[in-house]
């Protein structure tokens, strides 16, 4: 099937690893312009060069999700520079923690706040075009409890709902809003793979509950934000896909 993805322009925040470094390389290898950003030019150099093979436009740009000002001017920018914007992934996560207030600052400025500033410097040009697809990234935390009361789940479980009631305000202009909730996804050098190393016991306690017996991979999460992003999902608005490998435990009518 093809996913109509060849000449779309995306804009993916926080993509030098993890699930968004796995999407702009599928993106790039189905023939998409992509504008990315991350805080370490470093990293960002790393990546346009990785990404460079496949011969699609690679704008790297450093931004600050905390830093609304300049988080939105990048966004708006990058727009500009590719001529438009048909596919925006705000990928950056404070992660979790347990940290009392502290951590419920940080999931709100970025996990949350991070999407709500970036569909709103992005949403002209949605609506000048008459089009867009958007993917937030929430979690299985989100949608059932997760080893305990975490700001992360929380604001994650927020945004599911904004997600939602964005692809009820826009879809008559034609933008599309869509979110994955991915369960645990084991990255080198991610959170689950610093679990392994901090709490072995915990963490094959948690690998237990796979059905497969494995955690998943980035690259099976971003096929599935690939898709929701993708004109084969044109039908799709509002809808939050858990990709866990069947982690979960509940029911979804």
């Amino acid at each position: 099937m093809d996913l109509g993805l060849k000449g779309k322009k995306a804009i993916v925040t926080g993509a030098t690893r993890g699930i968004c470094r796995s999407l702009i390389e599928l993106l790039a290898q189905e023939g998409a312009d992509i504008a990315f950003c991350a805080r370490k030019q470093d990293e960002v150099d790393a990546t346009v060069a990785a990404l460079a093979p496949y011969g699609t436009k690679i704008i790297g740009g450093t931004a600050n999700v905390k830093d609304a000002e300049g988080y939105k001017a990048w966004l708006q920018q990058a727009a500009e520079e590719m001529g438009g914007c048909d596919i925006f992934v705000p990928g950056v996560s404070a992660g979790g923690g347990m940290e009392g207030e502290k951590s419920w600052y940080k999931a709100f400025e970025i996990d949350l706040m991070g999407c709500v500033r970036g569909f709103d410097a992005l949403f002209p040009t949605f609506k000048a075009q008459g089009s867009g697809s958007v993917v937030f990234i929430s979690t299985t935390a989100a949608v059932e409890t997760f080893i305990g009361p975490m700001a992360y789940n929380a604001l994650k479980a927020a945004l599911i709902t904004y997600g939602k009631q964005l692809s009820q305000a826009h879809a008559k202009r034609g933008i599309r809003v869509n979110l994955v909730s991915p369960g645990p996804i084991m990255i080198e050098g991610g959170s689950w793979d610093q679990v392994k190393q901090a709490d072995e016991k915990f963490f094959n306690s948690i690998l237990a509950q796979q059905p497969d017996g494995r955690m998943g991979t980035a690259e099976e999460v971003a096929r599935a934000i690939a898709f929701l992003a993708s004109d084969a999902a044109s039908w799709i608005n509002g809808v939050n896909l858990v990709v866990d490998g069947g982690f979960t435990k509940r029911v979804q009518f």
